[in-house]
């Protein structure tokens, strides 16, 4: 399988393309990663040094791989936090080529936007051009429960309710949604879910809420996700898959007390995923 991942990237820890191209690579994935920001670290230490890459360097980088007779071997392409609307056209273009190279292939976004508890942290831009333009064109896309409700203009509360919201996502054009802290009051305190949702049905998994802020782990729920679902077709079990390894690597980093993920202590998570969580069927 190969993916071409376009996404920021870090020197210092692990968030965009530096959280998810090792975990790709360890499950067996060929990655071409494309960066949109080459930082030392992420933003959330509040100062950062490096350069955003003009959306033309990126689109540079893009074509050269294209130059390689690469696009027809591409079985996906993933997206993440887009940082102006310059990007994001780059990425709808590479889309479009990509997908004129191989039919088979698929977008992958997730639509990176904010949370429940910090709010929408972007640009005003950025979740009218992800509703309008990014989500249509996506095939899969990865929103938590707070995105799924700013992308359908919902307020997912509970099962029921973040159902009907995924509804709507999938009626504005991705067939399939993965939407992360899913959260509501039938829940045992002290857990946290995943829901997974197709044209064949919708599943869930629920694990222990490790009580962390882990800047990255998006970035790997996503990108796991997206290969084990390109590969087998199975919801469920790419559902299962990703929770699993993403737990421990959440766990591995949590004993460390790290602020950092884990990323290459975890790796045998990727590779040999306990599977240690109940994947139920919902509807």
């Amino acid at each position: 399988m190969k993916i071409l991942s376009i996404q920021s990237a870090v020197a210092y820890g692990h968030v965009g393309n530096s959280a998810a191209v090792f975990p790709l690579q360890r499950i067996g994935v060929e990655v071409y990663p494309v960066y949109t920001v080459n930082f030392s670290n992420h933003t959330g230490y509040g100062a950062w040094r490096g350069p955003l890459i003009s959306p033309q360097d990126v689109a540079d980088v893009i074509t050269g791989i294209e130059e390689r007779g690469a696009f027809g071997e591409i079985d996906a392409v993933l997206s993440g936090y887009q940082g102006g609307e310059g990007i994001g056209d780059v990425i709808l273009d590479a889309v479009a080529r990509v997908k004129a190279a191989n039919p088979s292939a698929i977008y992958a976004c997730d639509p990176v936007m904010g949370n429940a508890k910090s709010g929408c942290f972007v640009a005003p831009a950025i979740p009218v051009l992800l509703r309008e333009r990014v989500v249509p064109a996506a095939d899969l896309i990865t929103p938590n429960q707070f995105e799924l409700g700013f992308l359908t203009g919902t307020e997912p509360s509970d099962l029921e309710s973040t159902l009907a919201s995924v509804d709507a996502a999938r009626a504005m054009g991705p067939s399939t949604v993965l939407v992360t802290s899913v959260e509501h009051p039938d829940r045992p305190e002290g857990t946290i879910e995943m829901l997974a949702v197709t044209d064949d049905g919708a599943w869930i998994v629920r694990t222990p809420h490790i009580p962390m802020k882990a800047n990255g782990s998006g970035d790997v729920t996503a990108a796991l996700f997206t290969a084990h679902f390109r590969r087998t077709g199975d919801a469920a079990d790419a559902l299962a898959r990703t929770t699993s390894s993403v737990f421990d690597l959440l766990q591995q980093t949590y004993d460390a007390g790290s602020r950092e993920l884990r990323l290459i202590e975890a790796q045998e998570a990727y590779a040999h995923p306990r599977m240690q969580f109940e994947v139920t069927q919902v509807r």
